[in-house]
């Protein structure tokens, strides 16, 4: 297969990238799974805006705080100043956040000085990623490959020149393109206990250490305080930050409340273990008892009705919580531009790292700097078009790489025996 621009991953980082492309170009997007099976339609709490320059130096510094002043301080800053255009356009989209009448209502989470994120319910995640997929499907010059699993990477010296993939039918395909963006998401598939999907696998990373492209913390890696203990097994349920923020509290086995509910993840987290390591319990307790039963029901209602499921009232009772893996704040380095040390190569979303989160993400700053380095990698990939068309420098022939299928596939299948001998 050929195209102009391939790009690996349909959360909402890939799907913003593809919207930000010249119509006129000939755009691919490839996803492990069914195209609304990415972590981003998972996400419950909301985004990040800055909601007036007042608040420019407070979100500045509490983002930094979060992530111990490890960040990159121009991509915080990058990030801030573009929440409000980004939040414009997910609206024009469609998009749906909660209002007081032509107001847009801001809930708070932990290590926020102050309520600026938006939110829609509890789904926010779904309510962003399903109109940009909606939007996605509408455009004719955009191809979305479901059920593709990426395995290697085309590369001519440093340049990369497309992928080559797997699906379903137990086919190996290739495909070439001017420019790959690789937006797979995290890492949650490598842990017992995460919120992400189980297909999340870091594929991205794996190929980053076979080429030399470089990485960047990879040991940064985040665990949320509040997920619903079970011994179900399976993907962990997230109970949101934002339940935190509205004044819900964590209670020992006594019934004893033992942390500060808005200190940040890393924080609450390390608490919380610490807590069931003194007890000798396999989790702690979360009280919604501060939160009125028809604000829960009407902010939380995803969250408020799964709980009813396992039999839990947070009306009138307490659940049971546990920390889990989470978010991934390391990945393959990017600069401002979300462009790779391979050339032709950008990476977005949870899968790169413009050290925007430091070693903690400071809550809902995900989605909100997915989709400002997903427009950003668009709009340098089309001044890469311009600059050769200036130059006159033509585009890579990818015709020469077909016939290499065979050879990836003994690649690829050596790798999978030797996985399934790891496992047993």
């Amino acid at each position: 297969m050929n195209t102009d621009i391939l790009i690996v991953g349909s959360g909402v980082a890939g799907l913003y990238c593809a919207l930000n492309l010249p119509k006129e170009k000939n755009i691919m997007i490839v996803t492990k799974k069914e195209a609304d099976k990415s972590d981003s339609y998972l996400a419950q709490g909301g985004i990040c805006v800055l909601p007036d320059e007042e608040d420019y130096h407070a979100f500045y510094e509490d983002t930094m705080r979060a992530g111990h002043y490890e960040n990159n301080p121009d991509s915080v800053d990058i990030m801030i100043r573009s929440s409000q255009d980004v939040i414009k356009e997910l609206v024009s989209f469609g998009v749906r956040f909660e209002k007081n009448g032509e107001e847009y209502l801001y809930t708070r989470e932990g290590a926020h000085s102050r309520p600026r994120i938006l939110f829609h319910e509890d789904e926010t995640g779904k309510e962003i990623t399903s109109h940009l997929l909606d939007a996605v499907r509408s455009h004719k010059n955009i191809t979305l490959l479901e059920n593709v699993t990426m395995v290697d990477l085309i590369c001519d010296g440093n340049s990369c020149r497309g992928i080559i993939g797997h699906d379903a039918a137990d086919n190996y395909i290739s495909i070439h393109a001017d420019y790959t963006v690789l937006a797979t998401g995290g890492i949650g598939g490598l842990f017992k206990h995460s919120t992400n999907y189980r297909h999340l696998t870091g594929d991205a990373l794996a190929l980053a250490l076979k080429y030399n492209i470089r990485l960047e913390h990879i040991d940064y890696i985040q665990i949320h305080p509040t997920t619903l203990y079970t011994n179900k097994g399976g993907r962990a349920f997230l109970i949101s930050e934002s339940v935190r923020g509205e004044g819900a509290i964590l209670l020992n086995s006594k019934g004893e409340r033992f942390v500060d509910e808005l200190l940040p993840r890393d924080v609450v987290a390390n608490a919380i273990f610490k807590e069931m390591e003194k007890e000798g319990t396999e989790h702690v307790w979360l009280s919604l008892a501060p939160i009125p039963p028809e604000e829960i029901k009407a902010h939380f209602p995803h969250i408020y009705r799964h709980c009813m499921e396992e039999g839990y009232d947070v009306t009138r009772e307490n659940i049971p919580v546990v920390p889990s893996q989470h978010y991934f704040m390391g990945g393959i380095a990017v600069n401002q531009y979300s462009r790779t040390s391979m050339e032709h190569l950008y990476a977005v979303g949870e899968t790169a790292c413009n050290g925007v989160h430091g070693r903690n993400r400071l809550a809902s700053n995900s989605m909100l700097e997915s989709l400002v380095f997903a427009k950003r990698a668009a709009r340098h990939i089309v001044s890469g078009y311009e600059r050769i068309k200036e130059s006159g420098e033509p585009v890579i022939d990818t015709s020469r790489y077909m016939g290499y299928e065979e050879q990836y596939k003994e690649l690829v299948l050596n790798a999978i025996e030797k996985e399934k001998k790891s496992h047993e």
